[in-house]
């Protein structure tokens, strides 16, 4: 019988929480750049920001997340694919990229300060927790299901 296909990973801290995006959904990890905001869309949305000259929407991690803001200068961008197109997650700090052994990847679960309807699943490394990110669900309240 055939081992589980193991879960790759990008590992990052939003605020306090731990959280984890799919490795095939993540395009590019970014330092911080500063963003142009837009008039007229949800706070969530940090503004604009020049990749080679192409314009990038990035979207604020810890407001999506009910998370303290990072300071201005603090953290990293996580370029992530949803829905064909490529957004920005400002988070607080990229810690690693990691192969999780399917076994130590379970469902989600309600979780404290944590909407259970962002969660995919919860893992294990190194003896800590961390959240595995419905990316879709996340991003849905901004970009439209």
């Amino acid at each position: 019988m055939a081992n589980p296909p193991a879960l790759h990973a990008v590992i990052f801290r939003i605020g306090e929480i731990i959280c984890a995006a799919p490795a095939g959904i993540v395009r590019e990890i970014l330092p911080r750049l500063p963003a142009t905001r837009i008039p007229g869309v949800p706070d969530a949305v940090e503004g604009l920001v020049n990749v080679r000259g192409s314009l990038l929407t990035v979207l604020d991690g810890h407001l999506l997340l009910e998370q303290p803001r990072r300071e201005a200068d603090e953290g990293a961008i996580v370029v992530l694919e949803v829905k064909g197109r490529s957004y920005g997650l400002g988070v607080g700090q990229v810690i690693d990229f990691l192969e999780v052994p399917a076994g130590s990847v379970v469902e989600r679960r309600d979780l404290p300060g944590v909407d259970p309807r962002l969660v995919k699943a919860v893992g294990l490394h190194a003896a800590q927790h961390f959240i595995l990110l419905d990316v879709d669900a996340l991003f849905a309240p901004i970009i439209g299901a």
